[in-house]
């Protein structure tokens, strides 16, 4: 017996289990050879399913035979767990505590929960392991993970340090420290966490990936690209670094550099039967895109549209993250010698006044950031949507002037389209990766069957703390609706269904008493928010779509859509034409005489035509910076200029890739567009414009190519400080 326990502690685990089979021939009920058997078939057992069953066999008859060793169930939890019998190896691993609990059991079970998504549960086991043992650093390290998946970010800062005071060389706990930092937006905590775990191993591929990843978004792509590179370096079919550099090359300009690496990512196809990678499922999208941007470098901005350019189908799928199965699609034209990469431009070659537009800019994007937890600053995209602010000033002042601008290869009066195009320009080239697209112009198959701008609250645990603000608000409005909908369909139980929702606080708590109340609830229900109309008084448009739905284990799905049909668009598209025209007559009587009404009236159109646009989301992505950049640049040219950061209050914790996201949040909640104009202006501390953004160069003029934009994005700024 002895023998073969030693032969198994040296891998050899063939010969151990003739030793014991020679030993159940002589007693076949020896119990401590069945357990050496079943141990040494599950060692096996890890590379090879038929080893495993022969494991399992063998444990369950120890447990038949003697069903009160906690260590037997604990093997089989072990050998059941990767075979994704999970709810099995679950209850061995209760019924091993309950015989016996320990520090170590409490810790394999929680990462069993852990591995199945309940983190709730998974921090309760733990902390009960905790409590048995305090000294165990990856316990620690795993109850900070289970707060940060669950959105928890500083409860999770505290369980990484506290792992970190026990054991002051865990890499993995550096690493996740800065990834809680990243996400919690605070750039310098999350750079010396990541640097920390470097200086211990400098090779840590995670660590390199997740650091450059936050200096892409960022916008420091330099340094990101010297992370991506290390990284694979260090391995080679990397497909998130690899991805990653492509991407970082082609938003600098460096296509050549950019689709070699992209296409190395199309080379790693997924095995039959294997799950494609996200990266894999956009890269075609990544290459074609670049190959498109390559081609217009030098083409002049105001002659060609890149909505009407790309194919319908291939938006379509980009948009929805869909897999390229795109029928009968004709790939980008490969890239021309003759078009040259995007060269680094210094800042001080740059004319002084060019220099100055910069630095404003980068000034007026700085005041789209949240001053609040949550908000990783993008400097590129700063830039970008200070100079699309600045630009936006300048056509809204032509146009008030009665000067025509030129778009799409035609010169026109502007319209309210052209004005938003101007800051999706910017928007798109700040991050290629994103497919900042109007939906109306997506395939009219694609409109019929309606595109959905989804957003997640609270998914199974995980709650979306982007928006936690904004639950009470939700969850007051559900309550309203549910109280107009029983009025008119169950009046007698009224006063019935007022009382019960008097006692919920939590959205979670409405499901119960909904299925309570109306039989039709079983799996859940949805909430529509009406707009009311400026221009026909007493009708409403939809808004937005408020869905609450819980499965058995009490996990619930909480979320929010616009639902974009070819319908709701043209109402709405209808509403802001009226205003976006109202506004260019107020604007041209306004430019005369600057008497402070007609300033007043024209504020409160903007906010109104851009509280439309809000509800109707039209673009695939960024909406929300988009439209603050073109408040901020028509309230400028109206002389008013916003001096005001977006509040604090209104954003507790953040995670988001997208600037001023809240504000959107406002608008989608306010019962109108007069009230969401008050509250933007309680905030936006409005004041006179400054004379010097008169004497500013044309933005349109001075970067008239995807070449010249590129380059002033990349262009250091560290000047500006300075100034």
């Amino acid at each position: 017996l002895a023998i073969a326990y030693v032969l198994i502690g040296n891998s050899l685990y063939d010969e151990a289990i003739q030793y014991f089979s020679t030993m159940l021939q002589e007693e076949p009920e020896l119990i401590s050879a069945i357990y050496g058997r079943g141990i040494a078939y599950g060692k096996k057992g890890l590379h090879d399913v038929k080893n495993a069953e022969l494991a399992l066999f063998e444990l369950t008859r120890v447990i038949s035979l003697e069903p009160d060793h906690p260590e037997v169930f604990e093997q089989r939890a072990e050998i059941l767990s990767p075979l994704g019998r999970v709810s099995e190896a679950l209850s061995d691993l209760t019924k091993a505590i309950q015989l016996q609990p320990s520090a170590r059991l409490y810790r394999h079970r929680g990462t069993l929960y852990f591995i199945s998504e309940d983190y709730a549960t998974a921090h309760e086991d733990f902390q009960r392991s905790l409590e048995l043992n305090k000294n165990q650093p990856i316990a620690m390290l795993y109850k900070g993970l289970t707060f940060f998946h669950r959105g928890l970010l500083k409860e999770a800062i505290e369980s990484f340090k506290g792992a970190l005071k026990q054991k002051a060389d865990f890499i993995d706990a550096y690493k996740s420290l800065g990834q809680a930092y990243r996400e919690l937006g605070n750039f310098d905590a999350a750079t010396e966490s990541f640097q920390k775990a470097l200086l211990l191993n400098q090779n840590h591929v995670q660590t390199l990936q997740l650091k450059g990843m936050m200096l892409y978004h960022h916008g420091s792509l330099d340094e990101a690209l010297k992370n991506f590179k290390r990284c694979l370096q260090l391995e080679l079919y990397n497909e998130v670094c690899q991805y990653m550099k492509g991407l970082s090359h082609v938003a600098m300009g460096q296509f050549y550099e950019g689709i070699k690496a992209q296409t190395k990512v199309m080379l790693n196809y997924p095995l039959p039967g294997q799950k494609a990678s996200p990266e894999y499922l956009k890269v075609k999208y990544l290459r074609e895109y670049s190959r498109y941007l390559h081609a217009h470098l030098d083409t002049p901005l105001t002659e060609y549209n890149t909505d009407t350019d790309l194919p319908g189908n291939f938006k379509d799928h980009w948009a929805k993250n869909l897999p390229f199965l795109i029928e009968n699609y004709e790939e980008q034209p490969g890239l021309q010698p003759h078009i040259k990469d995007v060269l680094f431009q210094n800042f001080e070659s740059y004319k002084p006044d060019v220099q100055e537009l910069i630095c404003v800019a980068d000034h007026l994007g700085s005041m789209m950031q949240y001053e609040t937890p949550g908000f990783l600053p993008n400097k590129r995209i700063h830039r970008a949507m200070g100079l699309a602010t600045l630009e936006v000033m300048q056509a809204v002042q032509r146009t008030w002037a009665n000067s025509k601008v030129r778009m799409n290869g035609k010169t026109r009066l502007m319209q309210w389209r052209d004005m938003f195009d101007i800051a999706v320009k910017w928007r798109r080239i700040a991050d290629p990766d994103q497919p900042v697209l109007w939906l109306d112009q997506m395939p009219a198959q694609s409109l019929s069957r309606g595109f959905n701008n989804h957003i997640n609250l609270i998914r199974g645990q995980v709650i979306n703390m982007r928006y936690l603000e904004y639950f009470e608000k939700i969850l007051h409005f559900i309550k309203d609706r549910i109280l107009v909908y029983h009025g008119a369909n169950n009046p007698k139980g009224l006063l019935e269904v007022q009382e019960a929702l008097e006692k919920v606080h939590k959205v979670e708590d409405l499901l119960p008493i909904m299925k309570q109340f109306n039989s039709k609830t079983r799996d859940g229900f949805t909430v529509n928010t009406k707009v009311p109309s400026l221009k026909d008084q007493g009708k409403e448009y939809d808004g937005f779509t408020i869905t609450i739905t819980g499965d058995k284990v009490g996990n619930i799905l909480f979320s929010v859509e616009t639902q974009m049909t070819e319908e709701r668009t043209q109402l709405y598209h209808a509403e802001i034409d009226a205003l976006y025209k109202d506004l260019t007559a107020k604007g041209k009587i306004l430019i005369l005489s600057a008497e402070l009404g007609e300033v007043d009236a024209v504020c409160n159109l903007i906010l109104s035509l851009v509280y439309y646009f809000y509800n109707l989301m039209p673009l695939s992505r960024g909406s929300s910076v988009i439209a603050y950049s073109v408040i901020m640049g028509a309230l400028m040219a109206s002389g008013k200029e916003v001096s005001g950061k977006i509040p604090k209050g209104k954003a507790s914790i953040k995670i988001s890739k997208d600037i001023s996201s809240l504000v959107d949040f406002e608008a989608m909640t306010a019962p109108g567009s007069e009230a969401f104009s008050k509250i933007a202006r309680s905030w936006m501390n409005l004041k006179s414009v400054s004379p010097s953004y008169k004497s500013l160069p044309s933005v349109s003029e001075t970067f008239p190519t995807l070449r010249t934009m590129i380059e002033v994005l990349n262009t250091d700024s560290s000047h500006c400080l300075k100034k």
